[in-house]
């Protein structure tokens, strides 16, 4: 047992990465903020020993876990992003354009606003609203429009995703609709916003749009479910994958020219002159592609490869892949909760342990090697992101490997550089090329599409399914197994138990939005009836209640009937008009059948305040009921 311990003594830094994680996470998690003065506290204290050379590796390990708790209770309260106190309708306001994100339909302008002027505090504020694609602005033009606004709804079941939580994070104050606006004082010349209108302009191509680009709604909206259901999703969102190609064809390109110059070679490898080319044009389309989160871990990642290059060491290991998480982690601790950056960190661990740690075996014949990778990469991805794409989207697409093999070498090697060569030259013919084996790549894509349960929905993985997973995959990329196998072992038993927590977790039976205006009831047969098919304040409700359910969210919203205004749901009853409440209130508390009253409206009844439920609520078949929290800093 010594000698197992001692062998995993190699491995500890990588673990600091999932201490950060899971003390930001249990942060973002509470039902209530903590006291920031004690958490200012905390960070010093816990900071400064975790640097005392002798403090034991166990107590080592709760100070990182306690630092990132506090670290993210703090950086919480720097932000302190605008909040909107209410929705707002009919606002006339004067704004900057932030970023623009183009859609087949209406587009998404992003305005910088002052917070004043929509009743949202002191400084300047960003809101995102919906406008028509006729006579867009362009990024940094100052406009004045006629707006409504709404604010950020929080979550909609315990442990789901939280809208305004994400808002808040990522400097987002409100969203909404445009319905006149006018150009008041058009953008300079200059800057890298400027560049980014005039490519889009002239390339008018919404290929261009997206992986040039990085605007993430770009594709058409009947598309985007046929990528996902392939597994293909992922090229429309600039991350690895699009780093990897454009470095390393500026690396090619520059090493074969620095190769070809003696002055050059004589005094340095012609590897090193090409690779800070490389990283420079990495650099710009950084900039260009709008500095999403999974562009910057990438860039990142690529920026310590080729620092690990240029000093002789190790390249690809999992220490580089554990650094660029702890700086993501510092600027934004947050991103933690975010499915671009868990999904992207999650595929990279599980690829690079793959590749340096288990150094599977390769076919001798170079085709069959490059099939081999592409199919072991896509095997890998897969099991590694598997848990959180279950976690976020309430779905798994089961022939996502045959789209991979098919399909991304047809963006890898065609659609890509078509599209860069098209955005760089304006060259209209690269571009109509690409479209032509979008289009083909799209017909491929339909028909795996098609093919019997190509996705299937799975059930709702709660907070603690989510860390049996997670414990899982660290067990398996971690620890270091001397003769028996116990990293497989361990991942196999975590897997299990995720697995049964997820499937053996009740499902609620009532769902209520936190200002009671939208409910929905499980019916007999298992699938959700609402007492609204519509709810423009309420748009992911109905999404996030079916996942929860395990149904598909494209499915239509049924509406339940009611009994003159009142819903009777088993010992539930909720109301939502007012004549009916005040004639039925009585009645109802007076009534031993009826164990919970939900109402739109607010009641006070001293006699029956063990019935009255306000709030978001679910409800299960054992009559537990659960609070979505309001209390936090970004509601």
């Amino acid at each position: 047992m010594r000698d197992w311990f001692d062998n995993q003594y190699q491995n500890l830094f990588l673990y600091v990465p999932f201490l950060l994680a899971f003390g930001a996470a249990l942060y973002f998690v509470l039902p209530y903020e903590p006291n920031v003065i004690f958490a200012c506290f905390g960070l010093l204290m816990s900071g400064g020993a975790i640097f005392i050379r002798r403090v034991p590796n166990i107590v080592r390990a709760v100070l990182i876990f306690m630092f990132s708790f506090c670290w993210a209770c703090i950086f919480t309260n720097l932000i302190n992003t605008p909040k909107l106190k209410h929705n707002k309708h009919n606002l006339n306001i004067t704004g900057v354009v932030e970023n623009i994100d183009f859609t087949d339909e209406k587009s998404r302008v992003y305005l910088s606003v002052s917070a004043a002027d929509i009743g949202a505090g002191d400084g300047r504020a960003t809101v995102r609203v919906s406008v028509s694609n006729t006579e867009l602005p362009k990024i940094s033009d100052t406009v004045r429009a006629n707006i409504g606004l709404f604010k950020p709804s929080g979550a909609y079941a315990p442990e789901t995703f939280d809208y305004a939580r994400w808002a808040y994070f990522n400097g987002l104050t409100a969203t909404g609709y445009a319905d006149v606006f006018e150009i008041i004082e058009t953008s300079g010349t200059g800057g890298i916003n400027s560049l980014r209108n005039i490519i889009h302009n002239r390339a008018d191509s919404f290929l261009v749009d997206s992986l040039v680009l990085g605007y993430k709604n770009a594709v058409p909206k009947d598309d985007s479910p046929i990528w996902t259901a392939t597994s293909i999703g992922h090229v429309w969102s600039i991350s690895g994958f699009h780093m990897t190609l454009v470095g390393g064809w500026v690396f090619l390109i520059f090493y074969f020219l620095f190769r070809a110059i003696p002055y050059i070679t004589r005094r340095v490898p012609a590897r090193i002159p090409a690779m800070g080319c490389a990283w420079i044009a990495l650099l710009g389309y950084l900039f260009l592609s709008g500095l999403d989160i999974a562009t910057i871990r990438a860039f990142l990642m690529t920026t310590l490869v080729f620092l690990a290059f240029a000093c002789g060491r190790s390249a690809i290991s999992m220490r580089n892949i554990a650094l660029a998480f702890c700086i993501i982690f510092f600027i934004n601790p947050h991103y933690v909760m975010q499915a671009g950056f868990q999904l992207s960190f999650a595929a990279v661990f599980g690829l690079v342990w793959v590749y340096c740690d288990i150094k599977p075996k390769m076919p001798k014949n170079k085709i069959l090697k490059a099939i081999y990778v592409c199919a072991l990469t896509s095997v890998v991805a897969t099991i590694f992101t598997a848990p959180f794409v279950a976690m976020h989207f309430g779905a798994f697409p089961i022939y996502g490997l045959i789209g991979n093999l098919i399909l991304l070498p047809i963006f890898s090697f065609a659609i890509m550089p078509l599209v860069l060569v098209g955005a760089m030259f304006g060259a209209g013919t690269p571009i109509e090329l690409a479209h032509v084996l979008y289009d083909f790549s799209l017909g491929v894509a339909q028909y795996i599409a098609s093919i019997p349960f190509a996705t299937v929905a799975v059930p709702h993985v709660s907070n603690a399914a989510a860390m049996c997973f997670i414990i899982a995959l660290m067990s398996l990329i971690l620890i270091k197994p001397i003769k028996i196998k116990i990293n497989y072992i361990l991942f196999g038993l975590f897997c299990v138990a995720g697995l049964g927590i997820v499937y053996l977790s009740p499902r609620p039976i009532f769902f209520a939005t936190h200002d009671n205006e939208l409910v929905a009831f499980v019916r007999d047969d298992g699938k959700l009836d609402f007492n609204k098919s519509r709810a423009s304040n309420h748009y992911f409700a109905f999404d996030t209640w079916k996942q929860i359910n395990a149904e598909w969210t494209e499915t239509p919203n049924p509406r339940r009937k009611h009994d003159n205004g009142v819903y009777r749901y088993r010992d539930i009853v909720y109301i939502q008009k007012f004549v009916p409440l005040m004639k039925n209130i009585g009645t109802l508390c007076a009534d031993d059948g009826v164990r919970y009253i939900v109402s739109y409206f607010d009641i006070k009844s001293e006699n029956c305040a063990h019935k009255i439920l306000r709030g978001g609520v679910v409800i299960y078949p054992n009559g537990r009921v659960r609070q979505t929290t309001t209390k936090r800093r970004w509601n």
